[in-house]
């Protein structure tokens, strides 16, 4: 299955229209949060809803769950998770979105404690692919200034799991990169889409 993993396009024209390109080529399309700024992301979503492939999406910080399931409602092959998985064509997927651990960024930020998200990640099943906003701890987490940045919680899924795929964003500086971890491949997808083929 080729996959079109993207993140943290905020509203960029030119990441939206390459994203559009690369889905024609591909079978499943993932977006692993931040569409918007905060705003316009009805603008995005109705750009992005001409993918006319099955697609997987989780919120980032920038919007939350209920907005982003509220854009893409009537966009039929759109699969919006969080705290929630979905099978396609046999494969487990799970999400789980916003900033985890919490960010600096004050009220707007839509962001979970690591308890939270614990709580979210409880009914992650096995060998599944995992869609989140952050990524986990110590895993194409560093930031801009080298901090790392990423979550423990969902660190702990990868281990305890066996995570067949795992896919994320969030941390910018990290972007557009894979790297492994035991068994699992993490994709930190960026903006401009890295297209990944998983093996059965």
């Amino acid at each position: 299955m080729d996959i079109l993993a993207f993140s943290d396009i905020h509203c960029s024209t030119n990441c939206i229209n390459k994203i559009l390109e690369k889905s024609k080529n591909v079978d499943l399309v993932i977006g692993a949060g931040d569409f918007c700024n905060g705003h316009r992301l009805k603008e995005v979503i109705k750009k992005l809803s001409r993918i006319n492939k099955p697609s997987v999406f989780v919120p980032g910080n920038c919007e939350t769950f209920q907005e982003l399931n509220e854009e893409c409602r009537n966009w039929k092959t759109a699969n919006v998770l969080h705290g929630t998985g979905i099978n396609l064509d046999g494969i487990d997927i799970f999400g789980v979105g916003g900033g985890i651990p919490v960010t600096p960024f004050g009220a707007w930020s839509y962001d979970f404690t690591e308890e939270q998200a614990r709580e979210l990640l409880l009914e992650c099943p096995e060998k599944c692919l995992l869609v989140t906003h952050s990524p986990p701890k110590g895993i194409l987490d560093v930031s801009s200034l080298g901090e790392r940045l990423g979550s423990v919680a969902i660190r702990e899924v990868l281990e305890t799991k066996k995570v067949k795929l795992a896919v994320c964003g969030h941390i910018h500086a990290s972007s557009g990169q894979i790297e492994k971890f035991g068994d699992t491949n993490v994709i930190n997808a960026g903006p401009y889409g890295i297209i990944y083929t998983m093996k059965e």
